[in-house]
């Protein structure tokens, strides 16, 4: 048994909350995310991965030293790397006999619960345009276009992935003027198009302002090359990581239906009413 596996009781107040962190909670917390270089990263994959570490923050753990490892070969120093840095999400990039090569997968109770390998086909950082960028922690409208992201067992499993890596933190309200950031992810063709764009609200003459997109970096071409779901995590895993708490299920009402447009529909029960009892106003016009 690992040490970290084992039952600890804290000594000080701030290993206490150390613990309560990692304790099962009915609101998830904030997924973090750890970038890690390989030992073989070129000059590409590694601006790819600070790119990414300048979208995530502050929910992201860089590692600017190089680590050999191969997460498809061997999970164990995955694993312990997300016990310590305390991240259920992960990004290693690596050049290798597949150049330019990305592998993004997730936790589940720090075990590696899927993974995909994604080949950078073409890049254009951040720094390549000179535009105004977002502030650091905003939360990014998601966008995903394609027919394969709805049918494809693989693409849906990487929009699941896309999806909690970049959400960012979960909010009750949103404000028209608080959407100023879009990630826009494309599947066409066997390729995967990730695009970042800034949003701008223009005067339109009217109450609602005239929306423009204007491209912030990064900008990524990739391919699919492997995924491998099953043999790392069975379907029993993965529902379990999906299962939500009893307390968190929303309540059946009963006698109520909803309308294709929304419209809310209840039904009552009465009963019998004897109409022949019931006290009218007396009239002359009613008398026999």
């Amino acid at each position: 048994m690992d040490f970290l596996d084992r039952v600890v009781k804290p000594k000080t107040k701030r290993a206490k909350r150390f613990l309560e962190k990692r304790e099962p909670k009915l609101s998830e917390n904030i997924k973090n995310a750890m970038l890690i270089k390989g030992g073989n990263a070129n000059s590409m994959v590694t601006q790819v991965l600070k790119d990414v570490y300048a979208l995530k923050k502050p929910y992201g753990v860089l590692y600017k030293k190089k680590n050999i490892t191969r997460p498809f070969e061997d999970q164990t120093s995955l694993e312990f790397l997300s016990k310590k840095s305390n991240c259920s999400l992960f990004m290693f990039g690596s050049h290798n006999k597949r150049p330019n090569n990305l592998v993004i997968g997730r936790m589940y109770d720090y075990h590696v619960l899927d993974m995909i390998e994604l080949g950078i086909e073409k890049f254009v950082s951040l720094k390549d345009i000179k535009n105004s960028k977002c502030p650091e922690g905003t939360k990014p409208m998601l966008i995903f276009a394609g027919y394969d992201f709805d049918v494809t067992e693989d693409y849906r499993r990487l929009k699941s992935l896309l999806i909690d890596f970049f959400r960012g933190p979960t909010v009750p309200n949103i404000r028209l003027a608080g959407v100023e950031y879009v990630l826009h992810f494309t599947a066409l063709n066997g390729k995967i198009y990730f695009r970042s764009y800034k949003l701008l609200l223009k005067k339109s003459g009217c109450r609602t302002p005239r929306i423009e997109l204007e491209e912030i970096g990064p900008s990524l071409d990739l391919v699919l090359r492997s995924t491998h779901l099953a043999p790392l995590a069975s379907d029993d895993l993965y529902k379990l990581s999906m299962k939500m708490p009893k307390v968190l299920k929303p309540k059946k009402k009963k006698n109520v239906s909803h309308h294709t447009f929304g419209t809310t529909y209840g039904r009552i029960h009465m009963q019998k009413q004897g109409l022949s009892k019931l006290q009218t106003r007396k009239m002359k016009g009613l008398k026999k």
